[in-house]
């Protein structure tokens, strides 16, 4: 009997370890996968590209000419064919490449940390979020910390949105690796709506080489975020309002203004016109009311208004990509100059296609898909469908908590720019911390009739910027800590000087302080002869205008 009772048990194990194998052989077999012959692909993301130029150099005249008004139709700006190689140094162009030469320096799986170190070096002209996050980065705040709401106050902005465009055109129906990215690239400056923005935008291009009917685009973005978010609310708002007035954009227009400019509970955490929603929204206008025309496309989303350039840049990259180049009219691309190198970048038109091909070809083995050979020879991207798997939901107006992520000395020595950087000239031996990125900070050649002066500002309404070295104080002499500290003509800030923790000086630097816009203050340092003493300098907030610190002399004196 115990015999015949081990034998069953051995046969029903078995039976169930083939009847799984089985299962798991039918399951891989079931996987349904997307084609997409790899001439075809670079077709569709060259026509992505060229989208995007389209767009952003067409609304480049009205970009925030415009401020929750449409523009009237005989002031939108003629299409002609030179005006494609405008766009050679706008942002939302070359933030991207940024984020494109790091995957392709560091590999596809590149981290988030040397992902910012790229950024932080990186040489162009910023605004908003990203001028933010870079600023952070460059004084030593590691990402994700970089577009936190409590180091970021621009952290809804537009940015990730307008430069997501890379993750769709390298991840042709893989909204996940789409995601991946956003958790990457888009962390180095947004957060919440402002990474979901980029997703979501990712998402379509990604959709875009195998489906051409926008409202389908959208849906397929739309899968691609929280559905809990505001932006997303936003989207499945717009798809609803197009349903109820399918001839009547700027009635759709008016909808979204009053509800995502004017109601106060989608306003939290909202920098005004730049807001990511708002700016969605007129992407979404004009993909879902062009009727497929591109021409249309670009310039319902132009006419929009708020920032005019960037969003039918979106909605002309995503439309041009169902398209393909082959199929464009030649007026958005004869005149384009593919030798011309996009601002403060590695790539000309060539070079960034061929660098979009070897990472969506990285992408595709990640995703677990394969590159075969059709009967013609020619390669195939075998694309598997996945459903696509959302971020975490979080609020810019209600974040979770920081990461305590900074970046090491090692990490720092690789950052060559930035305040951080330049403080080094100016104050060797100084280091910062919490450096806000208003106002511009770092080292100037001239302010108020000085020459060299370095700027800093409060990271927040709450906290200090700080500058602090540790010092060793001489023996048997009189040591003295000297500055001359200034203000902007329209604010004001609180100097405090530190030793070891302990508060030496706190005075106010404004107009009844600082004689001629400057003021100089002493501090003696004597009782702590002998000692290796941490010194810390902190511009302080007051009433949160203009409060940047100016610092023309720091000197350590001994007598």
């Amino acid at each position: 009997m115990v015999e015949r009772r081990t034998s069953t048990r051995l046969v029903s194990a078995l039976f169930v370890t083939v009847v799984c194998i089985a299962a798991v052989t039918c399951e891989a077999w079931a996987q349904e996968f997307r084609r997409l012959a790899v001439r075809e692909y670079r077709d569709k993301m060259k026509a992505g590209w060229i989208g995007q130029i389209a767009g952003v150099s067409w609304g480049a005249p009205t970009e925030f000419r415009y401020a929750d008004k449409i523009i009237p139709e005989d002031k939108m700006p003629k299409w002609t064919a030179q005006m494609i190689n405008n766009a050679f140094g706008q942002d939302d162009l070359y933030v991207e490449m940024t984020f494109l030469r790091s995957m392709e320096q560091y590999g596809l799986d590149v981290s988030i940390r040397q992902a910012g170190i790229d950024f932080a070096n990186s040489g162009y002209p910023l605004w908003c979020a990203n001028n933010a996050g870079r600023t952070n980065l460059r004084n030593g705040i590691a990402p994700p910390d970089s577009s936190h709401p409590k180091f970021n106050s621009r952290a809804n902005d537009i940015d990730y949105q307008i430069e997501a465009d890379y993750a769709g055109l390298i991840a042709p129906g893989m909204p996940n690796t789409v995601i991946k990215m956003g958790e990457k690239f888009g962390r180095l400056m947004n957060y919440g709506d402002g990474v979901y923005g980029g997703q979501f935008m990712g998402g379509m291009y990604a959709e875009a080489f195998f489906e051409t009917d926008p409202v389908q685009l959208v849906r397929a973005g739309l899968k691609c975020i929280p559905r809990k978010s505001q932006y997303a609310e936003m989207v499945r708002d717009m798809l609803r309002w197009r349903g109820e007035s399918p001839n009547d954009w700027e009635a759709t227009w008016r909808l979204a203004q009053k509800k995502y400019r004017e109601d106060p509970e989608y306003q939290k955490a909202s920098n005004g016109g730049i807001d990511v929603k708002i700016n969605g929204a007129y992407v979404l206008m004009g993909l879902l009311y062009g009727e497929g025309d591109l021409d249309k496309t670009i310039i319902i989303s132009c006419r929009c208004g708020q920032d005019s350039d960037c969003n039918p840049s979106s909605s002309g990259g995503v439309l041009f990509t169902t398209v393909g180049f082959s199929k464009l009219p030649g007026r958005f691309s004869k005149e384009l100059n593919e030798e011309a190198v996009f601002s403060h970048t590695a790539y000309n038109f060539p070079a960034l296609l061929d660098v979009c091909e070897k990472l969506a070809r990285q992408s595709l083995i990640e995703a677990g898909g394969r590159i075969e050979k059709n009967s013609e020879g020619e390669e195939v991207f075998v694309i598997p469908v996945l459903a696509a798997k959302p971020s975490e939901l979080e609020l810019t107006w209600a974040p979770g908590p920081i990461a305590n992520s900074r970046y090491s000395e090692q990490e720092m020595a690789r950052i060559k720019a930035g305040p951080a950087y330049s403080l080094k000239k100016f104050a060797p031996g100084w280091e910062m911390a919490n450096c806000g990125p208003d106002m511009d900070p770092g080292l100037k050649a001239e302010f108020g009739g000085r020459k060299n002066v370095f700027l800093t500002h409060p990271l927040n309404r709450e906290t200090g910027c700080v500058l602090s070295r540790t010092a060793e104080i001489p023996a048997g002499r009189k040591t003295t800590l000297r500055l001359v500290v200034g203000h902007h003509p329209q604010g004001d800030w609180v100097l405090a000087v530190r030793a070891e923790g302990r508060e030496l000086l706190k005075k106010a630097v404004g107009r009844e302080t600082a004689v001629d816009g400057w003021m100089k203050a002493e501090v003696d340092l004597s009782e702590y002869a002998g000692k290796s003493v941490k010194l810390e300098l902190l511009n302080e907030p007051s009433g949160w205008a203009f409060e940047a610190g100016y610092w023309a002399e720091i000197a350590l004196e001994s007598r």
